[in-house]
């Protein structure tokens, strides 16, 4: 199969964003390499040629897995699914904030002026 498009059109965005995700984290892990290098004054080219071969294998790597057919089927259905979501509208999504915060601020209170009472009452007790 080597480095070709499984299903091409299928999953596109799944799989980009799921590239990007992992061609970030990768080099985030190269530029430390980098500076871990830098700081053990090793020789320039092996301090900046290992991340950057370290960085095209990674990648390669992670094409071929986003191009493996069982991953690739996946992030295919995954994708498919979301586009079935019913997205809540920008006005429910702030009226349930609003509920969330005015139950939380209740509970805060309440659970509060509980603590209070209890407090009051142990003290009055051992007195």
């Amino acid at each position: 199969m080597g480095l070709s498009v499984y299903k091409r059109g299928q999953g596109k965005y799944t799989r980009m964003v799921s590239s990007l995700g992992g061609a970030a984290i990768v080099a985030i892990g190269c530029l430390q390499l980098y500076r871990t290098l830098d700081a053990a004054d090793v020789n320039l080219w092996v301090e900046t040629m290992v991340p950057v071969g370290l960085f095209i294998a990674l990648s390669v790597l992670m094409m071929w897995m986003v191009n493996k057919p069982n991953v690739a089927d996946f992030m295919i259905s995954a994708e498919g699914e979301m586009k079935k979501v019913n997205w809540s509208t920008r006005q429910e999504v702030a009226v349930s904030t609003i509920v969330v915060i005015s139950v939380v601020i209740i509970l805060a209170v309440l659970l509060g002026v509980s603590d209070f009472v209890l407090q009051l009452s142990v003290a009055w007790l051992v007195q």
